[in-house]
């Protein structure tokens, strides 16, 4: 009888080292860990966060606009907004032009827990910048944005 086949540990450790996905995939973790306590007095987390802010724009944003920018399936972003509906922070309406679609926007109040979350996230964002080893974010933001 033969043993199944089997990956040798020396690819595990090299996966482990070299892997950008699971590099990406836990700074990712560990950065939304950091923005969820910093946010958390406000009853954000950093994705919550992030999408207020990207609705915050002059006029309301389309699901495929906002679900682009977030690299977010329409299904995950539906699901996602309804906490922050919920809590009166996001209107959804219909796209008068297409009324198959939606248009997201930020109630007044939603305005007002964006305005208060600003400034947590420059001071959680500064605190993290100052731990890059080379002290140049724009560079990771750019190296990361050539993935996507």
């Amino acid at each position: 009888m033969s043993k199944p086949d089997r990956v040798p540990y020396v690819t595990t450790i090299r996966v482990r080292d070299t892997c950008l996905c699971l590099h990406v995939q836990r700074a990712a973790r560990a950065l939304a860990r950091r923005f969820d306590i910093a946010l958390r007095p406000l009853d954000l987390t950093s994705g919550q966060f992030s999408m207020l802010n990207t609705m915050n724009r002059p006029k309301p944003a389309g699901m495929a606009q906002v679900s682009s920018l977030l690299q977010m399936d329409r299904t995950t972003l539906t699901a996602a907004l309804k906490p922050l509906q919920r809590r009166r922070l996001v209107k959804v309406s219909v796209n008068p032009d297409d009324a198959r679609s939606r248009l997201l926007s930020l109630t007044d109040k939603g305005h007002a827990v964006l305005a208060r979350a600003v400034p947590v996230w420059v001071k959680t964002h500064a605190e993290l910048d100052g731990l890059l080893p080379e002290r140049d974010p724009n560079r990771l933001r750019r190296e990361l944005d050539a993935m996507c």
